[in-house]
């Protein structure tokens, strides 16, 4: 499936070419009945936005189906554009797209040189708020360095880390590849929470930058055999777990 972070707010419209935002409209009225949806074909309104990552959307509002792409998707090939023409009406009207849908679009987005753009269009465009690593119970930079050394030899590269600006249960942790950076929310910054669990939870996002994103056929595989098998090489893997989702889930 695609990616699918929010878009920035002030997403710029840019106009398609001459003859693009019809070929662009044949394309998903093409798709739409080839799905069978049942229903009759919505009077599509296609535009390419200036978003910070690879999210596109489609909404629907009686006759009218607004379907706005990435501009990151601008160069890419037709069957990569009609593939996600699929992925998006398929969404739109609840169903599953092909095998095939899904890995002509994963396959051509995860490509290096794509990733590579993205990255900069979320460097130039998109914004992170980071509190700073030090925080009242724990310093997030000092525990970075640490678990550095003790798994990685000191080298794997330096990333920016810090505190979230709000509070979450729900997204404990991340790591941003674009701004190269973790966040760990900082409703683990408590008397309450141990060590251990904050130091597991920057572990974890250290390996998201030291495994990158794969790709398996239609799935984009972000825990590989290898990431896993190296987490559980952390000496409280279990008991972090097990409190995290006692506590949070």
């Amino acid at each position: 499936m695609p990616p699918l972070p929010r878009a920035s707010n002030a997403a710029a419209q840019l106009p398609l070419p001459l003859g693009a935002s019809e070929a662009a409209r044949d394309m998903f009225e093409r798709v739409f009945r080839r799905l069978r949806v049942g229903r009759s074909v919505p009077r599509f309104e296609v535009e390419f936005c200036a978003f910070a990552s690879l999210r596109s959307q489609i909404s629907l509002r009686g006759e009218r189906a607004q379907v706005r792409i990435s501009d990151l998707l601008e160069p890419a090939p037709a069957i990569v554009l009609e593939a996600l023409a699929e992925i998006l009406l398929s969404q739109l009207y609840r169903r599953r797209p092909s095998l095939e849908a899904r890995e002509c679009y994963l396959a051509w987005v995860c490509q290096p040189s794509v990733r590579r753009r993205v990255d900069q269009a979320r460097r130039e465009r998109g914004r992170l708020h980071l509190s700073p690593p030090q925080g009242q119970y724990f310093d997030l930079e000092a525990i970075f360095t640490s678990l550095n050394r003790r798994f990685f030899g000191g080298a794997l590269p330096a990333c920016r880390i810090g505190w979230s600006q709000r509070a979450s249960r729900t997204v404990l942790g991340r790591y941003d590849p674009a701004h190269r950076a973790i966040v760990v929310s900082k409703t683990l910054d408590a008397a309450s929470v141990p060590r251990y669990v904050v130091e597991y939870l920057v572990f974890h996002e250290m390996l998201h930058a030291h495994f990158p994103l794969e790709r398996r056929g239609a799935r984009r595989v972000v825990h590989s055999r290898e990431f896993r098998d190296m987490e559980q090489e952390f000496s409280h893997y279990d008991r972090a777990r097990a409190r995290l989702k006692n506590a949070f889930s």
